[in-house]
C-alpha cells in the first residue's frame, strides 16, 4: 500500500481547478519562494502519513459535489511531484473511481515515473515562478529549467494546462518579463487558460510562527489595474 506525507486537505476548494474540488496539500517542497503563503508545507518528513487508497476514499465521499459542478480531486502542496510514487498511486486510484484529476505544481521536480503520473492526470496547473532563470534562482532558490522543460513535455503529450503566474511588483511585474512569459506560452499550444495571481502578504503570519524572516516585507500588492493589465497581456498570447 503506497503511502505519502500530506499537510492537510480541503474538502470543497473552488480555486484549484474546475468545479468544487477535494484538495490534497502534500508535505515537502524543494523551492523556497520568497512570497510563499504555504511555508508550513516546505519541510519533508513531517505532516500526516496516509495511503493513496485512504485519500481517494475520503475524496469519493464528496462525489455528488464533483458531479454537480464538474469538479474532482487536486493534488497541490508543497510540491506533489516530490512524492512521485504516492502521487501516481493516488491519481491512478482516482481515475479508477471516475474522478477528474488535477496536479497543481511548479514542475521543479520531474520524477522517473512522470509519464505514468501524467497518464492519470486530466489537467495540470503549472506555476511559472519567473521566466528569467537568474531572477528565478533569486526568487525561489532554484533554476526555472525543470519548469520550462516540464511545460514542453506537457505540450508534447497534449495535456491541458492552466498557467499560473504570481504578479510581484519589482520582481515579476514588468512588461519585459510578462511578454517573455507570454512568448513562451505561445510556443506550447496546449494552454487553455492563464491565471495571474496578484501577490499578497496573507501568509506572513506563518513565517512569523515558524521563526522565519519574511523577505518581501516592503513589497506591496499590485493594484487591481496592474493585475488586470497583466492578465490581459498574457491572455493575448494564448493560441
Amino acid at each position: 500500500m503506497t503511502q505519502g506525507m500530506i499537510h492537510s486537505v480541503e474538502s470543497c476548494g473552488t480555486v484549484d481547478g474546475p468545479g468544487i474540488r477535494f484538495i490534497v496539500f502534500t508535505q515537502g517542497c524543494p523551492l523556497r519562494c520568497q512570497y510563499c503563503h504555504n511555508v508550513d508545507t516546505w519541510e519533508f518528513g513531517c505532516g500526516r502519513r496516509v495511503s493513496a487508497d485512504e485519500v481517494i476514499k475520503e475524496a469519493i465521499s464528496y462525489r455528488s459535489f464533483f458531479e454537480a459542478t464538474g469538479g474532482g480531486i487536486t493534488f497541490s502542496g508543497g510540491e506533489p511531484l516530490a512524492q512521485p510514487e504516492f502521487l501516481e498511486a493516488a491519481l491512478t486510484e482516482a481515475k479508477r473511481n471516475g474522478l477528474h484529476t488535477v496536479i497543481d505544481t511548479a514542475g521543479s521536480v520531474i520524477p522517473k515515473n512522470i509519464d505514468a503520473i501524467l497518464d492519470a492526470t486530466d489537467l495540470v496547473l503549472l506555476d511559472i515562478k519567473h521566466i528569467d532563470d537568474a531572477a528565478c534562482r533569486v526568487l525561489t532558490g532554484r533554476s526555472n529549467a525543470n519548469t520550462l522543460a516540464f511545460a514542453k513535455r506537457l505540450a508534447e503529450r497534449n495535456i491541458p494546462v492552466w498557467i499560473r503566474h504570481v504578479l510581484v511588483p519589482g520582481i515579476t511585474m514588468s512588461e519585459r518579463f510578462l511578454r517573455q512569459t507570454g512568448e513562451f506560452i505561445r510556443t506550447l499550444g496546449n494552454v487553455e487558460r492563464v491565471e495571474v495571481l496578484p501577490y499578497h502578504q496573507l501568509g506572513v503570519y506563518k513565517w512569523e510562527n515558524l521563526g522565519l524572516a519574511y523577505p518581501l516585507t516592503d513589497v506591496l500588492p499590485p493594484s487591481p489595474e496592474d493585475a488586470d493589465a497583466a492578465q490581459t497581456l498574457l491572455e493575448s498570447y494564448l493560441c
